[in-house]
Order: structure tokens, then C-alpha cells, then sequence
């Protein structure tokens, strides 16, 4: 079996991430999480750079993105932000259309004031 480490992981899929240990309020447990990195970095790197998932979604702030995911709701917190070793994915859930990358890319620079 390949593991999640040994494989392409591509921008835009969403897999289930262990974030924990965490500290404070960075968000916490085994959670949906959205690749952001580009298809090379992915390829090369031992690492991820991800956005996580809550399906908490009472309030949505501009820089957060309401998703649906395989059939349910949630939303990408583009301002939890992380670099992640491979080791801490599991299995893959699903993936971003474009029209979709595009808006969390606009929420990262709302968030970031690129």
C-alpha cells in the first residue's frame, strides 16, 4: 500500500490531516484539510502547505470559504494556515474545483492584505 507520504499529493485535494499536538487556539484533531501548495512543491517536498476544514459554519468571515465537501458543509479557514509533514496525512476525501481554489487564493490575500 502507498502511503500518503510516498505519493503526489495534488493542490486542490482534500484529505483527513492529524494536527495535533497543538497549542492555544490553533485548531485541533484529525480534521478535512485543503492542499494548497503547488503540484512541484507537493512532488518534492517532504512537507504540505494546508488549510484546515470545520464543519462549524454558523458564521462564515471573509476569510473563511464555505465549502461542500462529498455531500457536506464546511469551511476552508484560510487564517490556520500550516506546513505539515506527510506523516500526518490520512486518507483522501476530496477536491476543490478551480472556481472554488480561486476564492479561498482571494480569502488568503484578504487575510494576508496581499
Amino acid at each position: 500500500m502507498t502511503k500518503s507520504k510516498d505519493k503526489a499529493l495534488l493542490r486542490g485535494e482534500i484529505y483527513w490531516i492529524e494536527l495535533d499536538p497543538t497549542l492555544g487556539t490553533e485548531i485541533k484533531k484529525t480534521r478535512p484539510c485543503l492542499i494548497l501548495s503547488i503540484n512541484a512543491y507537493n512532488k518534492k517536498m517532504p512537507r504540505v502547505i494546508i488549510f484546515p476544514i470545520t464543519s462549524q459554519i454558523q458564521n462564515i468571515y471573509p476569510f473563511q470559504i464555505l465549502v461542500d465537501v462529498n455531500g457536506k458543509k464546511g469551511k476552508v479557514m484560510t487564517d490556520q494556515v500550516r506546513c505539515v509533514d506527510k506523516i500526518r496525512i490520512k486518507g483522501k476525501i476530496g477536491e476543490l474545483d478551480s472556481l472554488k481554489i480561486q476564492e479561498v487564493e482571494a480569502s488568503i490575500k484578504l487575510c494576508l492584505g496581499l
